[in-house]
């Protein structure tokens, strides 16, 4: 205990650098990033190093890229995370091409952020993992069986390759939704099984939704207790958010992140009975349904095609493919009545704000889901849109009533400023 005070004391008086690890099944996203009080506070965080390793296992396909120059890669037999994670360390302490490497030992690493899906109930906000809170996220393996098990394995690494003694936050998807009403969250089920087994509705991308809202603060100068805002999350993973006063009150991702949006190779929304009915015309087992639902519907589904947004707009401009048009069209459609449902919910808003890969970067996206707005008070420019790739800014048409917004999510650097304020006892936000 006295330790971990110094070691508090001792983070607080310097530049922390931060190391975050997102775990897959089959692969690990990384980002060094150096903060403190004062950066995070002057938005001065420099993010020193980034990459990812896909394809865990077997021949691993490795992209790096320190401070800012451009990614390389490359592919190495990687046997599994515990491998990955180590690899990871040697290369952040290599220095090349003349200029110096990241980090010049482990023990620069201050602590370790880790994205967790699920929190369930338990965790509302991001935790320092103890030996008592890692038995507890194994208590909630059976809520995101294809997610925490994962996580869980990233914190074992971690902890293997740089000690104990170096601390480690659990950063949750859920946590953000915790403010959800209780009309918002529970399903018309029977009412036994939401206190049995806490089947009701988590969201996730909350660490998505949280930093956009925050951006969003900061670009407008609004205080916090004054956000009304739908935030969309548009990516191969996609959801909708309705924030008032701050907090999120309603997100189309529910028990699982397979509730709500269309998404990449995700079903979203669709009725129930529709299982039963599938499992015995096609002699599939529950197994094989869930496979169905969360890996090959969504846009990949409808097309037949893929589930690259980008590929499936050029197969329809330039091929004229029906199916990739439908694809399309069904993704924007599904958003367009989040957007109003959340809308009709708040008693409207004062923006939207467009996140995530294709949120982001898809111009063309942006305006079939804001077409025929124009009654909610929703009208988007269109040269401001089209110069909005990957930037932040405001795309909504002049006299617009509700400002329409881009604003490029950095869920990593969120991590990493909620683990040096969880390490050293700072307030979270």
């Amino acid at each position: 205990m006295l330790w971990a005070r110094a070691h508090a004391f001792a983070l607080q008086l310097s530049a922390v650098h931060i190391l975050v690890l997102n775990v897959g099944s089959s692969s690990l996203k990384f980002q060094l990033v150096d903060t403190d009080g004062d950066a995070i506070a002057a938005a001065r965080d420099r993010r020193l190093a980034r990459g990812q390793i896909e394809r865990i296992g077997g021949e691993a396909i490795i992209t790096l890229a320190a401070g800012t120059a451009p990614p390389t890669t490359s592919s190495e037999p990687i046997a599994d995370l515990a491998g990955a994670v180590s690899y990871i360390l040697r290369w952040l302490a290599q220095a090349r091409d003349g200029e110096p490497a990241p980090i010049t030992r482990l023990a620069d690493i201050g602590a370790v952020g880790h994205r967790v899906v699920h929190g369930g109930e338990r965790f509302k906000a991001s935790t320092l993992v103890t030996d008592e809170v890692r038995r507890k996220l194994e208590a909630l393996i059976d809520l995101a069986p294809l997610h925490n098990s994962h996580n869980l394995r990233g914190i074992d690494a971690a902890r293997a390759a740089l000690g104990a003694d170096i601390p480690q936050v659990a950063v949750f998807d859920t946590a953000f939704h915790h403010s959800l009403p209780e009309h918002a969250y529970l399903y018309a089920l029977p009412y036994q099984l939401y206190r049995r087994y806490g089947v009701r509705r988590y969201g996730f991308h909350g660490t998505s939704h949280r930093y956009v809202a925050y951006r969003y603060r900061e670009l407008t100068g609004t205080p916090r207790e004054q956000v009304k805002i739908v935030t969309l999350h548009l990516g191969n993973g996609a959801s909708a958010c309705a924030i008032v006063d701050g907090e999120s009150v309603d997100t189309s991702m529910g028990f699982t992140p397979l509730e709500g949006l269309v998404m990449g190779t995700r079903s979203g929304d669709l009725d129930p009975a529709i299982l039963d009915f599938v499992s015995v015309k096609e002699g599939l087992v529950l197994r094989d349904i869930e496979t169905m639902l969360n890996k090959q519907s969504g846009l990949l589904g409808i097309s037949g095609l893929t589930a690259d947004m980008r590929e499936l707009l050029a197969e329809e401009k330039e091929n004229g493919d029906r199916r990739a048009r439908l694809a399309v069209d069904v993704f924007c459609y599904r958003v367009k009545k989040y957007l109003g449902a959340y809308l009709a919910a708040m008693n409207g808003a004062d923006a939207i704000v467009f996140a995530g890969g294709i949120g982001e970067n898809s111009p063309e996206i942006r305006a079939r889901i804001c077409a025929n707005l124009d009654w909610l008070g929703i009208a988007i420019d269109e040269g401001k849109n089209a110069s909005a790739v990957g930037t932040e800014g405001r795309i909504d048409a002049d006299g617009a009533r509700v400002a329409a917004w881009v604003i490029p999510t950095d869920e990593e650097l969120l991590i990493a400023r909620d683990t040096w304020r969880v390490v050293t006892g700072a307030p979270l936000p």
